[in-house]
């Protein structure tokens, strides 16, 4: 009798094991993933997460980074795969990772016209007034970028909030809006990661199975944004790695330089970040470090002066 009910607890535990297994995984997943601010935005409680370095000083005006991740990520993922905290602790700037709204689904940024994508803008808009009440952000180094569609929303920011956000960056970028939707005159600071054999947003355009819509040409979409710059017609081109390529032009109006690196073989991923799962997304390239030729670009690309003054008279 004793052996049987010593059998049966056995039996209890193994069947229980995995729900268990699976709470604990649960709970410490939400721990490891949880943001560390939230504010109220178009009456929606928006969240992101914040790292704010270590030499940080109050009396000296800090750079802010913005780093928004892709569809049906979240902040964590993006702050792990892009690495930034790690140039931020070393450089001296700030950054933060805020949220796409959720609705009735995952995570997005709705970087495609309407109504939502105001409240985005609004959202983005309204973190940075409030980092900029507790902290000593430097006007004229705000700087945007993202993943996928966070790069898609770059666009929509350079677009929206040109006299705050002094340059922009994506990586693999998800672009939907036809250029005839972005009238702001001003010209913006681009740098752009995207490799050839990206499944979900082709390098060479074309429609996949994330949206309904076609993706333009990344090497034609560039152009385009060294036209909206009224930048020189000559592009400088140069090999960075055995698989990657720099395309830059130059004499742009402004000193808005737009450059495009182009990854061979590279997937739906960040260059030199951490990898994406292969099956899914492709490979991820190390020829290249994204996340530290984007800040070495932004660093070089301030709000003009007159531009930081405009926006605070």
């Amino acid at each position: 009798m004793k052996s049987r009910r010593t059998v049966l607890v056995a039996v209890l535990i193994l069947i229980s094991l995995p729900v268990v297994l699976t709470v604990i995984e649960a709970a410490a997943f939400h721990v490891r993933n949880r943001n560390n601010g939230t504010i109220v935005s178009s009456g929606l409680r928006r969240e992101y997460l914040l790292y704010v370095p270590r030499s940080y000083d109050r009396t000296k005006p800090t750079p802010l980074v913005i780093s928004m991740h892709g569809a049906g990520l979240w902040p964590t993922a993006q702050m792990e795969t892009s690495r930034w905290n790690e140039l931020a602790e070393r450089e001296g700037f700030i950054v933060v990772y805020p949220s796409g709204s959720e609705g009735d689904g995952p995570r997005v940024w709705h970087a495609d016209g309407g109504v939502r994508l105001s409240r985005d803008v609004r959202f983005i808009a309204e973190l940075i007034d409030t980092l900029e009440a507790t902290y000593n952000i430097d006007p004229a180094r705000i700087y945007a970028n993202g993943l996928s569609n966070g790069g898609g929303m770059s666009f929509v920011l350079s677009c929206t909030l040109s006299d705050r956000i002094a340059a922009v960056g994506m990586v693999a970028s998800a672009q939907l809006l036809r250029w005839g939707w972005c009238t702001d005159p001003r010209p913006v600071p681009m740098i752009n990661f995207h490799g050839t054999a990206d499944p979900v947003t082709p390098y060479h355009g074309g429609q996949t199975w994330v949206a309904p819509d076609t993706f333009p040409p990344v090497p034609t979409w560039t152009a385009n944004w060294a036209r909206r710059n009224r930048c020189g017609p000559n592009p400088v081109e140069s090999v960075v790695a055995a698989d990657v390529t720099r395309l830059e032009y130059t004499d742009c109006a402004d000193g808005a330089a737009v450059v495009l690196y182009t990854v061979k073989g590279g997937g739906h991923s960040w260059p030199g970040g951490k990898p994406l799962p292969e099956w899914f997304v492709g490979p991820t390239s190390n020829g290249v470090d994204a996340t530290r030729q984007m800040w070495a670009f932004f660093r070089d690309h301030p709000l003009r002066a007159a531009q930081a003054a405009a926006r605070h008279e």
